[in-house]
């Protein structure tokens, strides 16, 4: 397995691996509707695009055998989260962390973090956010061991519907490499 930043070429499978990705995790647990007007707006060919083409943003894919299997999608003009509990100057958010669950319990995911912890600190940002859904515990525990602190409630929209989200945090050393 490989870490490498995304490249343009890489926009079809990208929309492909995130849009079967989120609807294997969440097929069920929210209403269709709103599930499908979610896969539309965030995972199609045309936003992967944009994405890849806006110069805030990084995506870092995990490869292996020329296939995608996961990716981190970081922005360095997110949002900043206005909560005390995050006190950044210059954050980093962590937009999306996908990885194929073929890959769960093998170490690519804590790869695939500290790629992406590493590339924060490295551009100077003094610390990474994200947001978890809160009935996600397999992802809660994972970021805890990466290092990351619960910062309180974030909301989430999902189509019309709203949840709750855990803001998570961690703190850098940021250096230059």
């Amino acid at each position: 397995m490989r870490i490498r930043p995304a490249l343009p070429a890489d926009a079809q499978e990208l929309a492909l691996l995130g849009e079967r990705l989120w609807r294997g995790t969440y097929t069920g647990l929210i209403p269709s509707s709103n599930l499908e007007r979610h896969l539309a707006a965030t995972f199609g060919v045309a936003k992967q695009d944009a994405e890849l083409a806006d110069p805030a943003n990084l995506t870092l894919v995990l490869e292996a055998d020329g296939k995608l299997l996961g990716y981190a999608l970081l922005r360095a003009h997110g949002p900043e989260p206005a909560h005390p509990g995050c006190p950044f100057s210059q954050p980093l958010e962590v937009a999306r962390f996908y990885l194929d669950a073929s890959l769960h319990g093998s170490g690519a995911a804590a790869q695939l973090m500290s790629a992406v912890l590493a590339r924060a600190a490295a551009a100077g940002h003094d610390g990474v956010w994200l947001q978890v859904w809160e009935q996600n515990p397999r992802a809660i525990r994972f970021y805890a061991k990466m290092g990351f602190l619960d910062a309180g409630d974030a909301s989430y929209r999902i189509g019309e519907q709203v949840d709750r989200d855990r803001l998570l945090v961690h703190t850098l050393m940021a250096r230059r490499l």
